[in-house]
């Protein structure tokens, strides 16, 4: 069965980071692709980032590019997420997501991912 649990989230001020991590049971993630996306409040999940299996290439939405850096450790089995810059708007519950299939690049698209973890919240405020 495959789990995954997300942990690193939390209240931080403005302009300041946060590392997330999901840690993958089961096979290694560096064979999977693995997406983080975030749900705001009143707000549809939206893709954030994604590390592909294929070349361990890596895809940004807008909102987060040149903030956030995805990085995956397979000896670990952990995917991390490292956001800087944290804005209030970036308050929200952030999930990581493992397709079924092995290979291939990854998509900011929920369709793509079959399975996810309970997600971590991260609140910035001052």
């Amino acid at each position: 069965q495959v789990q995954l649990v997300e942990s690193g989230g939390g209240l931080v001020q403005p302009g300041g980071s946060l590392r997330l991590s999901c840690a993958a049971s089961a096979i290694s993630v560096g064979f999977y692709s693995v997406g983080w996306f975030r749900q705001l409040p009143g707000r549809e999940r939206e893709g954030v980032s994604c590390i592909s299996s294929y070349n361990g290439s890596t895809h940004y939405a807008d909102s987060a590019k040149g903030r956030f850096t995805v990085s995956r450790d397979n000896n670990k089995k952990t995917v991390y997420l490292q956001m800087t810059g944290l804005q209030p708007e970036d308050t929200a519950l952030y999930y990581c997501a493992r397709t079924r299939a092995v290979g291939g690049f990854c998509e900011l698209e929920q369709y793509a991912y079959t399975y996810w973890g309970q997600g971590t919240q991260v609140t910035v405020s001052s």
